[in-house]
C-alpha cells in the first residue's frame, strides 16, 4: 500500500484553492519522477505506468534520453523563433520526416502546441478549403474543448454546458457495436449507423453539399477506447466522397504506433484527408500537428497562425523522437502488436472469471475495459470502476477512466514484460477485490 505524507495533502489541498477545477481524479497521485517503465510520486511511492500520462509518454517516461538531450542543446541555442512570422530550419528538418511518415499525396503542415489547437486548425482549413460551413462528428466524439472544437466533442454534456450554441456541427452515432444504438448486432445490421447517417442528417437536416467535413476518432478515446469494426470507415469514406465531405483523422491519442501503425486510421485501410496528432509526438513537451493533403492546396496568409507553434524545443523533442520511431518502426509495430495481444488475451480470461467486465476491446496498446454491474443489462458500472481505479492505485497502478465506466490500457510502448505482467496481475486483484464485496 502506498504512504501519502503531510506534504502531498498540501499540495493537493494548494491545488484545489489555486487552480479552477479541471479533470484530476480523486486518488491522490503527485507526480514527481519517471524512470523507465515506472513513476514515483512526491513521497517515492513506485507505481506501473498504465497511462502514459494519457498517451504522451509513448516511448516511456523519459525513457529516450535523445529527446532530453536534443530538447536540452536547444535550449541553449534558441527557445522561441517567432515561426509564424520568421524562419527557422529544425521545423523543416521535422516537417520532412513527419511527412515522409503519412500516407503519400501529403505535403503542408501546421504546429501548434496541442490536440484541442490542432483540430480547432483542421475546422478552419476545412471551412476555408471548401468554402462550407458545415461539420459533422460522431456522439462520445473528444475533438477539444476550446470553442470551435468543443462544437465537434459530444463525449459529456458537462464539456459543452453553457459553451453553446454550436450551430454548425452535427453529430451522429458512432458504430458502438456493445452498445448499438439501433439494437442491431455486427455485421447482420449491414452497417444501420451508416444508413442512418444517408436517412436522416444528410437528407433532412443540411445539404450534404453544404458539409465541409467529417472529422473522425479511428477509435474512439474519451468516449470509452470504442473500436469500429475494420471495414466501417472505407464504407463511411464512400459516402463522404459521394458528397465531396472531407475525412478529417483526429489520431491526437490514438496515432504515433500506439496501435502498431504510425496512424490508427492505417488500420483501416483508409486515407483521411487531413491527419490531426499532438500528445506523443513531441515526447512530453506542448506540440500539435495538422497535416494537410496537397489536393487541398495552401490558405491565404493571414487566415490562421499562432505565436508559440514551432517552439524550437517543442521541435527539437519532436524531431529526435521521430529519428527514434523511424530507425524502430518494425521494431515498435511488432512489439506493440505481440504485447496488446498478450494484454487482450489476459483481461478476457479475467473477463470470464469477473461478471463486471463487460467489454474487452482494443488494438495494439490502445485497450478499453468496459465496467458493468450486470451483463444482461449492460447498465454502467460506475462506482465499481472507480473502485476498480483506487485499489489499483493504493497498490502501484496508475490507469485513467474513459466514457462512462470504462477503463483504459494505454502503458508505454516501451513497457517490459516484466512491467506489463506486473501491472495485471495489480489489475486482477483489484477485480477479484470489488467483485468480493
Amino acid at each position: 500500500m502506498i504512504k501519502i505524507s503531510k506534504r502531498t495533502q498540501n499540495v493537493i489541498a494548494n491545488d484545489k484553492k489555486l487552480f479552477l477545477t479541471t479533470t484530476k481524479e480523486d486518488f491522490p497521485f503527485v507526480a514527481d519522477h519517471g524512470d523507465g517503465d515506472f513513476v514515483y510520486d512526491l513521497d517515492g511511492n513506485k507505481f506501473i505506468d498504465f497511462s502514459s500520462f494519457i498517451s504522451v509518454y509513448n516511448l516511456g517516461v523519459n525513457a529516450n534520453a535523445r529527446i532530453r538531450e536534443a530538447a536540452k542543446a536547444q535550449i541553449d541555442k534558441l527557445i522561441h523563433p517567432a515561426f509564424t512570422d520568421y524562419y527557422a530550419e529544425l521545423p523543416t528538418i521535422f516537417a520532412r520526416k513527419l511527412i515522409s511518415m503519412l500516407p503519400r499525396g501529403y505535403g503542408k503542415l501546421f504546429l501548434s502546441n496541442s490536440g484541442t489547437e490542432a483540430n480547432e486548425a483542421a475546422l478552419k482549413f476545412s471551412n476555408v478549403m471548401t468554402g462550407k460551413q458545415y461539420t459533422m462528428a460522431f456522439y462520445n466524439a473528444f475533438h477539444g474543448r476550446t470553442k470551435g472544437a468543443l462544437g465537434l466533442t459530444a463525449s459529456k454534456s458537462i464539456q459543452r454546458s453553457h459553451f453553446g450554441p454550436f450551430p454548425n456541427s452535427i453529430h451522429v452515432p458512432f458504430p458502438y457495436c456493445y452498445r448499438c444504438p439501433f439494437n442491431e448486432k455486427y455485421p447482420g445490421c449491414g452497417f444501420a449507423c451508416i444508413d442512418y447517417i444517408k436517412k436522416y442528417p444528410l437528407s433532412k437536416e443540411v445539404d450534404p453539399k453544404e458539409i465541409a467535413a467529417f472529422f473522425i476518432e479511428p477509435i474512439q478515446g474519451e468516449g470509452g477506447y470504442v473500436v469500429p469494426p475494420l471495414d466501417y470507415f472505407k464504407e463511411l469514406k464512400k459516402v463522404l466522397d459521394e458528397y465531396g465531405i472531407l475525412m478529417v483523422a483526429d489520431e491526437v491519442q490514438s496515432g504515433y504506433m500506439r496501435t502498431g501503425k504510425f496512424l490508427a486510421l492505417e488500420n483501416f485501410g483508409v486515407t483521411a484527408d487531413m491527419y490531426t496528432m499532438a500528445k506523443s509526438i513531441a515526447g512530453g513537451f506542448p506540440m500539435g500537428v495538422t497535416a494537410v493533403s496537397k489536393e487541398l492546396g495552401d490558405i491565404p496568409a493571414g487566415a490562421h497562425a499562432n505565436t508559440f507553434g514551432g517552439n524550437l524545443v517543442s521541435v527539437a523533442a519532436a524531431n529526435a523522437s521521430i529519428d527514434y520511431v523511424i530507425k524502430n518502426k518494425a521494431v515498435l509495430h511488432k512489439l506493440v502488436v505481440e504485447k496488446g495481444k498478450a494484454i487482450m488475451k489476459r483481461l478476457r480470461e479475467m473477463q470470464e472469471k469477473y461478471e463486471i467486465i463487460g467489454d474487452v476491446r482494443g488494438i495494439g496498446l490502445m485497450i478499453g475495459i468496459e465496467i458493468v454491474k450486470d451483463r444482461k443489462t449492460k447498465e454502467p458500472g460506475i462506482k465499481e470502476r472507480s473502485r476498480i481505479l483506487e485499489e489499483s492505485f493504493n497498490n502501484g497502478l496508475i490507469m485513467l477512466p474513459a466514457g462512462a465506466s470504462s477503463i483504459r490500457i494505454i502503458p508505454p510502448l516501451t513497457v517490459s514484460k516484466g512491467a506489463m505482467e506486473k501491472g495485471l496481475n495489480i489489475l486482477e486483484a483489484s477485480f477479484k477485490s470489488v467483485c468480493s464485496k
